[in-house]
C-alpha cells in the first residue's frame, strides 16, 4: 500500500469518527444542567444492589464485561513484557552492587512499607464500600513490597517476590474473574450477572459478586504489577550483555 492510498485511509476513517463523536456531543445533556440520566441510573442500581461505592457497582456490576477488558489489556501487557524482557542467549546474569541509599531514606522505607501493604488490601478489601477498589488497591500493594528495595537491598526484595509465584497468582485470578461470569451463564442468567444474595448494605458481604470480582481484580493488579516491575528492574540491575555492557 503506498502512502498516499494509507493517507486517503486515515482521512475516511478520521471524518467518519468526527461524524460519529460530533452527532454523539448534539445529543449530551446541556452544559451545567440539573439532570444526569446515566449518573443517576447508576447510583439507583448500585442501591437496589446494595452496594454502596457506585464507582464497584458500575466496574464490577453494572458494566463488568468492560472490566474484563480492561483486566486483558493489563494481562496481555504483562505477557509482552515477560516475553521481550526475558533473558536471551548472549546475556548472563551479574550479582547486583548494594545501593547507596541514605540511612534515614532507608529508615523511612522500613517504617512505611507494612503501612502501606495494609493500606492497599485494605483498599482492595473495602472495594464495594468506599472510595478506591481492585484497581487502586492491587497498585498500592505491590508496589509497597518494593519498599523493600529501598529500605533494605535487590535481594531482600527478591526473597519475598518470586516471580514465578506472582505470575501464577496473576493467571488464577484472571481465570476467578472469568469463572464467576460463567457462573452466571451456569445459573441461567448472563455473562458475569450480579447472582449472589446482595447482603446487608455498607457491609463486607454486601454487592452480591461485586466483592468476588473486586477482589479478583485486585489480586490480578497486585500480581501483573510486581511481575511487571521485577522485569524491569532484573534488566536494569542484574541482566547484563556477555561484553559487560
Amino acid at each position: 500500500m503506498n502512502p498516499r492510498t494509507r493517507l486517503w485511509l486515515v482521512a475516511v476513517g478520521g471524518a467518519g469518527l468526527a461524524a460519529l463523536l460530533l452527532a454523539a456531543c448534539l445529543r449530551l445533556p446541556a452544559f451545567g444542567g440539573a439532570g444526569h440520566p446515566y449518573g443517576d441510573r447508576a447510583v439507583h442500581e448500585s442501591l437496589a444492589r446494595r452496594t454502596a461505592n457506585t464507582i464497584s457497582s458500575v466496574n464490577f456490576d453494572q458494566r463488568a464485561f468492560d472490566t474484563l477488558g480492561e483486566m486483558s489489556i493489563l494481562f496481555a501487557a504483562v505477557v509482552g513484557v515477560v516475553v521481550l524482557l526475558r533473558q536471551t542467549r548472549d546475556e548472563h546474569r551479574a550479582r547486583p552492587e548494594p545501593a547507596e541509599v541514605a540511612p534515614p531514606v532507608r529508615r523511612y522505607a522500613l517504617l512505611v512499607l507494612p503501612v502501606a501493604l495494609v493500606i492497599g488490601l485494605y483498599v482492595v478489601a473495602h472495594g464495594q464500600l468506599s472510595p478506591g477498589g481492585g484497581f487502586q488497591g492491587g497498585v498500592v500493594a505491590a508496589t509497597a513490597l518494593h519498599l523493600l528495595y529501598l529500605g533494605a537491598d535487590y535481594h531482600a526484595l527478591e526473597r519475598i517476590r518470586p516471580v514465578g509465584l506472582y505470575e501464577v497468582g496473576d493467571a488464577l485470578a484472571a481465570s476467578a474473574y472469568l469463572v464467576t461470569g460463567l457462573a452466571g451463564l451456569i445459573g441461567g442468567t448472563a455473562f458475569l450477572a450480579n447472582l449472589l444474595p446482595y447482603g446487608m448494605f455498607n457491609t463486607l458481604a454486601s454487592g452480591g459478586t461485586v466483592p468476588l470480582l473486586n477482589a479478583a481484580i485486585g489480586m490480578e493488579v497486585a500480581c501483573a504489577v510486581v511481575v511487571l516491575l521485577a522485569r524491569f528492574l532484573d534488566q536494569a540491575v542484574e541482566i547484563e550483555e556477555e561484553s559487560g555492557k
